[in-house]
C-alpha cells in the first residue's frame, strides 16, 4: 500500500487519532522518498520517527480490545 492510499484508509476509518497509524504513514512517506534523501537526513528522519513511537509508551494498556479490535 502507498503512502496516498494509506492516507486514504486512515481518513475513511477514523485514524488520525490513532497515533499508530500516523507513524506508519510517516514511514511509509520517508520509504517512498528514500531516494531523495542523503543517508544522513534519512537516519535523521527514522531516527525521529521511532522517537515519537517510543514516546507513544503504553497509552494502549487497558483499552486493547477498543484500540485493536
Amino acid at each position: 500500500m502507498d503512502s496516498e492510499k494509506l492516507a486514504h484508509y486512515i481518513e475513511a476509518t477514523n485514524g488520525i487519532s490513532k497515533p499508530w497509524l500516523l507513524t506508519q504513514l510517516r514511514l511509509k512517506k520517508l520509504q517512498e522518498g528514500r531516494e531523495n534523501l542523503s543517508t544522513e537526513a534519512y537516519e535523521a528522519a527514522l531516527k525521529d520517527i521511532h522517537t515519537d513511537l517510543m514516546n507513544l509508551g503504553e497509552w494502549w494498556v487497558g483499552q486493547e480490545n477498543e484500540v485493536f479490535g
